[in-house]
């Protein structure tokens, strides 16, 4: 434990898969994120569609929901031909519910949010700032929820970072993805 002004700050170093940057690279690691965000994208829409949410809930649905389409364009733009095809999802009730759905969509940003983390240092110079555009705006949509759910929207001074690994196993525990 570190003392910054005053405030205890416990270090722990990134979590990064150290891959070789390269356009390849670029690509996979791209399609991994076109996959979280086809996923929230989905859900989301499928939110919208059973219209189960009101107020301050819906709001944040409708406008992360608009967030969410244009990250698939910019990720399908970026990655051209190489882009992967939309799987399909099933949601069950999380998106029907509302205690399920704020609780399903906490767990995408904030996974959202560590993915982009984890995998920033992965890509070169030029593909970095297409996912800072996204991964900033990740961070916000996680804080929001929070913020609605009654949790602190920023209760740390640095975001954790997830390996590709790891964001798989979180979105494998939800069972959205067959």
């Amino acid at each position: 434990v570190v003392l910054l002004g005053g405030v205890p700050f416990i270090s722990r170093a990134p979590r990064v898969a150290h891959a070789v940057q390269s356009p390849e690279t670029d690509a996979k690691i791209l399609n991994f994120a076109l996959l979280l965000e086809y996923l929230e994208d989905a859900f989301y829409s499928d939110a919208l569609a059973r219209d189960a949410l009101s107020g301050d809930l819906l709001a944040f649905a409708q406008e992360v929901s608009r967030h969410e389409a244009a990250h698939v364009e910019l990720l399908r733009d970026a990655l051209g031909e190489k882009a992967r095809p939309r799987p399909s999802f099933d949601f069950g009730d999380a998106t029907s519910d509302p205690e399920r759905f704020s609780s399903a969509a906490m767990l995408l940003e904030e996974t959202g949010s560590a993915a982009y983390i984890g995998q920033g240092a992965n890509l070169s110079v030029g593909v970095v700032v297409t996912v800072g555009r996204i991964a900033s705006v990740e961070a916000r949509h996680t804080a929001w929820i929070r913020d609605i759910v009654g949790r602190h929207p920023a209760p740390h001074a640095a975001d954790p970072s997830m390996t590709q690994e790891e964001v798989s196993a979180a979105i494998q525990r939800t069972g959205f993805l067959p």
